[in-house]
């Protein structure tokens, strides 16, 4: 998690796409992951189709490899950092802000009809478990293995089982 002297340098509402950067043939299974997301999304043009397929392909392969469940038609800002994307799991109606943070075994999901939002930059601790519509401001943080069901202010940090802000 970061500290309050670097919530200012990280934007909130501006996506810093150089968290996602994979180069090359680096072995990064996070990013990897998060390529194939990003190349079936933003295929467009008469080769759609086929990107798309090759997308969802190298999507499955890395689904496998990190142990990760993020729908490819997930709403997700760009610059997510998942150094350790084992467990994660993401509804595929939930929304993610830019420059945010998640941990291994964090679950973004639904009770009823309602999925969270994430605002921009919000830092998720190991293990936590954001249910239900709910909302998480800029800013906030989710500490490990917390359980939020209530709204989480901007710039707020929320803990425990059921989550409280502190």
């Amino acid at each position: 998690m970061t500290d309050l002297g670097n919530q200012a340098a990280i934007s909130a509402s501006v996506p810093d796409w150089s968290r996602e950067a994979k180069r090359g043939w680096a072995w990064s299974p996070p990013r990897a992951l998060l390529a194939a997301i990003r190349a079936y999304q933003g295929a467009r043009g008469p080769l759609a189709p086929v990107v798309r397929r090759i997308a969802v392909l190298r999507h499955r392969f890395w689904s496998v490899v990190t142990g990760a469940e993020i729908p490819l038609n997930a709403t997700i800002g760009g610059g997510l950092l998942i150094p350790h994307p084992n467990g994660i799991v993401i509804n595929p109606g939930a929304a993610i802000g830019p420059n945010c943070l998640l941990f291994q075994q964090v679950t973004i999901g639904a009770i009823g009809d309602g999925v969270p939002t994430l605002g921009g930059h919000v830092d998720v601790g190991a293990g936590a478990k954001i249910l239900g519509r709910v909302t998480i401001g800029d800013h906030a943080k989710i500490g490990a293995n917390a359980v939020v069901t209530i709204d989480v202010p901007a710039g707020a940090t929320a803990v425990g089982i059921p989550a409280r802000i502190v």
